[in-house]
């Protein structure tokens, strides 16, 4: 929960968290930091004890370098639970509503399943901007990518897939054109 990097922001940041990792060790440092600093990393809502990824999702959301500066970008890649966890007035929910109301979430591209060695389960690619283009401001645009995969040869783990350059051009291809359609939609 330390803060490595105290008083510093970044052009670009990216992180690939656990997922579903308890974060009880830090409990007491997050929540003092959180209160002590309300507009700070772990001001805008807690997320569950028994998982931690919102924690890096709003850690690297203070990371960004200020609008004022040049903003910054960042990247982080998460399973299903920040999407979803939560009820109205819970620690997600409120972190949630915060990156939206910042109008700090650019994009969010669902890739498919089996991905990764250590899991299955499906992921996501948030993609946060402080300082969005006049067409992608208070706008949230999602891609789905689930589908945009070759199978490997030999599974390794639970990786029993890839994204390949194609796929990879395709997908920047929907966000560059940052239109609806069969794997894009933008929302207000």
């Amino acid at each position: 929960a330390a803060d490595r990097f105290a008083g510093r922001t970044f052009d670009f940041c990216m992180s690939n968290p656990p997922f579903g990792v308890d974060w009880r060790a830090a409990q007491s440092s997050v929540k003092g930091e959180s209160a002590r600093f309300p507009d700070g990393r772990f001001g805008h809502g807690l997320p569950r004890i028994s998982d931690g990824q919102m924690l890096f999702l709003s850690h690297l959301a203070h990371k960004m370098r200020p609008r004022h500066e040049g903003g910054g970008r960042a990247g982080i890649v998460l399973n299903t639970a920040p999407l979803f966890a939560g009820h109205a007035g819970q620690g997600e929910t409120e972190i949630r509503r915060w990156l939206l109301e910042a109008d700090l979430v650019d994009a969010i591209v669902a890739l498919p399943t089996h991905m990764f060695f250590n899991t299955a389960l499906p992921t996501f690619v948030w993609i946060l901007d402080n300082n969005k283009s006049e067409l992608r401001r208070g706008k949230v645009q999602l891609i789905d990518g689930s589908d945009m995969y070759t199978r490997l040869v030999r599974s390794i783990g639970d990786k029993s897939r890839e994204i390949t350059q194609s796929h990879r051009d395709q997908i920047l291809a929907l966000y560059d054109g940052f239109t609806d359609g069969d794997h894009s939609r933008v929302f207000d």
